[in-house]
């Protein structure tokens, strides 16, 4: 029976694929910075583990007990939106220690124990900021961006040896705590230095007003057509919006 560890399972995407995975009998190791119950179902085929991906003693102890698994999802992360300018160095390192730091420590963790076997899956979620211009999203897609180079060079990197890396681009949901967290008390003052509140405020209308946006199984049901693909496809955009600017790339 094959075994999945996702990391961010706490809501969200990480939640939904969790539950996506082990409605289909697989094994699922659910990691999350801080463990609750009720998140996930009791099932011996789910297990729920304490994972802060920007700490290596974390990552060495989750896998210490995870044993051997056959696919890993690097799907934590943290939003952030607002105008460059606006912005502390300080938040621009926390973004990048979790959304792509995280992403490459968790990935480096996991290579030798796929590398030795001649198999695995490392899915890295992305996000559809990646394939087009968004405003609003300097550091958060400097971050996205960064985990969409090191994966398709890591790809090249593991074919050899039977491993498969792929990015999952999911699209604007706006059902997640992840988007409730970047929206939290977004008024055009709080995004940016007063200069840009104008602009700010046209920026948010236009997103407001799109008419496609991306579901929680959406992105559980692209990783898991990601996991299974062998065709070589390296990038999956995830919901309707993400595919449709796919499409116009």
């Amino acid at each position: 029976m094959n075994t999945i560890l996702i990391t961010g399972t706490s809501s969200g995407y990480g939640r939904e694929t969790a539950l996506h995975f082990h409605a289909r009998g697989w094994n699922v190791i659910a990691t999350m910075r801080t463990p609750r119950a009720g998140v996930l179902p009791e099932s011996d085929r789910l297990r729920v583990v304490g994972l802060d991906v920007t700490e290596p003693e974390s990552i060495a102890a989750v896998f210490e007990e995870a044993g051997p698994f056959d696919v890993l999802v690097n799907n934590a992360g943290i939003p952030e939106i607002g105008v460059f300018e606006g912005t502390s160095m300080e938040r621009v390192r926390e973004v990048f220690e979790t959304n792509t730091f995280g992403v490459m420590a968790m990935t480096r963790a996991v290579l030798p124990r796929f590398r030795e076997r001649g198999a695995g899956v490392v899915i890295n979620v992305t996000s559809s900021v990646v394939l087009g211009h968004m405003p609003l999203s300097a550091v958060y897609k400097a971050s996205k961006m960064a985990v969409e180079g090191f994966t398709s060079s890591l790809a090249l990197e593991l074919e050899p040896f039977g491993v498969r890396a792929r990015t999952v681009e999911p699209g604007a949901c706006l059902t997640t705590n992840f988007a409730a967290g970047a929206m939290k008390g977004a008024s055009p003052d709080e995004l940016a230095p007063k200069a840009y509140a104008p602009w700010v405020r046209k920026s948010m209308g236009a997103f407001t007003g799109q008419d496609l946006f991306t579901t929680e199984s959406d992105v559980a049901e692209t990783v898991w057509r990601a996991v299974h693909d062998t065709t070589g496809q390296l990038r999956f955009p995830a919901g309707p919006d993400a595919v449709r600017l796919a499409q116009a790339r």
